[in-house]
């Protein structure tokens, strides 16, 4: 890679130049084989390029000076190097990301609609009506009841993991995620606990909220900005004063200066 910028007014030849120019070591007479002249010229040229001033040796120091430096101070082949393996990083986790969704996906999708079919534990009290609700709908619907299971934990997890950073979105996601819950649980758990079961959904997604809206208030936001413009009650008087008139001298030169005489 050439280097044209000058040091010391002078240009800074490039490895690839010190090749061309460095001469090769002394070698045999009989040892004048092409590729042994070439091993050898580039020998030389690697061992000129770390000595002081040459190619190599001028990279390593702005690698040692960009660790002290700011980021405008940085040599330009260390912040493109530095861009390129920002962007490889985030390809390979995005892509990671979605072969785990898409695994979790599929796991879900194949899991059975009855996984809690027996309705047992607190987690199976309010899952299972959820199941069999869903279970009944997907008879109507082209689509599998587990799918649709897996897409109503999916939507619960995204709004929990979401509310809990804040986003706008997934806090109105996980409120009707909520609503829609208690809705289903009281429409399909058994009539004798009906109540029971929607109010003990009720406490668990109450707290499951202390962390999907954490930070949310109702009481408003009072921003006390200091005023744009600022007026400072002063009294400006401009008064005119007159020039002064010129002193008159007593040479008689104006008539108003002679008075009669008078006895």
């Amino acid at each position: 890679m050439p280097n044209n910028k000058p040091v010391n007014g002078q240009k800074t030849p490039s490895f690839f130049d010190l090749i061309d120019q460095t001469p090769p070591p002394p070698v045999l007479e009989l040892d004048s084989k092409p590729g042994t002249r070439r091993l050898a010229k580039l020998r030389a040229a690697w061992k000129a390029s770390w000595e002081e001033g040459g190619f190599l040796y001028q990279r390593w120091e702005e690698v040692l000076q960009a660790r002290h430096g700011s980021w405008h101070e940085v040599a330009t082949w260390i912040k493109a190097a530095a861009l390129f393996g920002g962007l490889s990083l985030i390809v390979m986790m995005v892509d990671a990301a979605g072969d785990i969704a898409s695994a979790t996906l599929k796991g879900l999708s194949a899991a059975p609609a009855t996984g809690a079919g027996d309705g047992g534990g607190l987690w199976g009290t309010v899952a299972h009506p959820v199941q069999v609700f869903l279970a009944d709908q997907a008879a109507h619907l082209a689509v599998a009841p587990a799918a649709l299971y897996a897409f109503w934990q999916l939507a619960g997890l995204l709004g929990l993991i979401g509310g809990f950073l804040g986003n706008a979105g997934p806090r109105i996601t996980w409120v009707l995620f909520g609503i829609g819950t208690l809705a289903t649980i009281w429409s399909a758990a058994p009539a004798g606990g009906r109540a029971a079961a929607t109010g003990l959904a009720a406490l668990m997604w109450a707290l499951a909220s202390i962390f999907a809206l954490r930070g949310l208030t109702l009481r408003p936001i009072v921003h006390n900005h200091p005023p744009q413009y600022q007026f400072n009650a002063a009294l400006h008087l401009h008064a005119t004063i007159p020039a002064p008139t010129p002193a008159s001298d007593d040479f008689g030169d104006e008539t108003d200066n002679i008075h009669p005489l008078q006895r």
